[in-house]
């Protein structure tokens, strides 16, 4: 597609052909971090045959995702998706996205929610119990594994907390591949006898099969059941028919991913920034201690731990999960002073937003005070949104708080943790977040930590 030279923002041109592209996919947060920094609040990027844009204000996030939202259609990216997970909410759009999200919402209510806590504790208590004090361990790895088996129990009735390493390795690989999508050749190189590509096949197929058996096991018990995998296998439309197995397989897969891939990118960031920081982790563990008295704590407790909601608000904000959102304009747009034609892609990053130092000064220091409802109502409503924003906004996002915050006090009742000697950080941004190398952590049993 050839863009109009007229009245396009300004961007980083590349010296040769790909030069952009390389550089993108090299280390994406870099290259749009420095193209925010040079060009400013709407930069080109001048990335491929489409039109590429990078929006990089409060009151642009909101257009696109909000106000404006029904000019936008998901990115070709992440369409591209589909081949991977099929048409979840993740990835589809119009009528069927709206059904889906109407059928899975109550999954999501607070009330439902506020039932989960409970699981939620008791596997933070069982992963807990298998610590030794001076042990290491790999905490990316273990919080995959808490926050895997919590989404198969609590939303799919399903114990898969012993087949965690495997199913873990699966996805592992299958995200792989996400960082693949963006390159223009994507289906020429999946199509190529590769061995990767292999292994990735084989990954997929372990995971529809991990999904398939939950519906099979669904549908030979008795037992009643109110889950999100009985909303799924239950909902009729106005003429009676039932959801496709197909659809029903692609909801849930896609809800297992997201429903414990995030929160444990989350949550490792967190305890890795509590290590980093002790006076923040001294104040934290002074709450937890302050509103729990030594007991686990429950669904009630949420609301009154206020610093650790803030401390996993921050974390969110310095290394979020979900890093980037693309969408395409089904028509022209207004974006500031310039137009963008129709079938421009848009890239809103929450990487880039969330170390804006206009809206959070020294964005790189790790404070949660934030996040208090003062610093909050201080700053524009869209420099922060982990969960995206509008109608798409995360479904499960009341799912996410409630699990961060009942995880991360339990965690920190029970230990402290500092990364481990010889520990190397980097970033390994997939279509998550996650730490490149792992982050292998030395455990030290709390003194004061009550006796489970």
């Amino acid at each position: 597609m050839k863009v109009p030279s007229q009245n396009l923002p300004p961007g980083p041109r590349p010296l040769y052909p790909g030069q952009n592209l390389l550089a993108f996919q090299r280390d994406p947060l870099k290259f749009l971090t420095q193209a925010a920094c040079q060009y400013g609040d709407v930069v080109h990027l001048h990335i491929g045959r489409q039109p590429l844009f990078l929006f990089n204000h409060p009151d642009l996030i909101r257009d696109v995702l909000v106000t404006q939202h029904r000019k936008f259609i998901k990115s070709p990216v992440l369409r591209r998706t589909r081949v991977l997970i099929g048409d979840g909410l993740l990835t589809s759009e119009g009528d069927l996205h709206l059904r889906q999200r109407r059928l899975i919402q109550p999954a999501f209510y607070r009330q439902a929610v506020a039932e989960y806590g409970r699981v939620m504790v008791d596997y933070t208590l069982r992963a807990s119990q298998r610590w030794q004090d001076g042990q290491i361990v790999d905490m990316a790895a273990e919080m995959m594994r808490l926050t895997m088996g919590i989404v198969g129990q609590v939303l799919f009735g399903a114990d898969v907390e012993s087949e965690a390493p495997e199913i873990g390795r699966a996805i592992t690989l299958l995200l792989d591949k996400f960082g693949r999508l963006s390159n223009p050749y994507f289906e020429i190189i999946e199509s190529m006898p590769l061995p990767g590509n292999q292994q990735r096949r084989q990954a997929g197929l372990l995971l529809d099969e991990t999904i398939r058996k939950m519906i099979a096991e669904w549908r030979a018990s008795s037992t009643v059941r109110h889950d999100l995998l009985d909303m799924l296998l239950s909902a009729r439309d106005e003429d009676g028919a039932g959801m496709s197995d197909q659809l029903i397989r692609d909801e849930a897969l896609t809800l297992f991913l997201a429903g414990h891939e995030t929160t444990a990118n989350a949550l490792t960031w967190c305890l890795f920034l509590l290590a980093e920081n002790a006076w923040v982790e001294n104040r934290l563990h002074a709450e937890i201690r302050e509103v729990l008295g030594g007991c686990p704590p429950t669904a009630d407790d949420v609301d009154r731990l206020v610093y650790t909601r803030q401390v996993l608000a921050e974390g969110l904000r310095l290394y979020p999960p979900a890093w980037i959102i693309g969408r395409e304009a089904l028509e022209e747009i207004q974006a500031g002073d310039y137009r963008l034609p129709a079938g421009s892609v848009i890239l809103l990053s929450q990487w880039v937003m969330h170390r804006d130092e206009r809206y959070f000064p020294q964005p790189k220091r790790f404070d949660p005070q934030r996040f208090t409802p003062q610093a909050q109502a201080a700053r524009p409503r869209y420099a922060y949104f982990p969960f995206g924003a509008g109608p798409r906004v995360c479904v499960g996002e009341p799912f996410a708080w409630m699990e961060g915050v009942l995880l991360l006090a339990t965690l920190v009742q029970r230990w402290q943790m500092r990364p481990a000697p010889g520990f190397k950080s980097g970033l390994q941004p997939l279509i998550t977040l996650r730490p490149r190398y792992g982050l292998p952590m030395v455990l030290f049993q709390r003194p004061d930590a009550p006796q489970v």
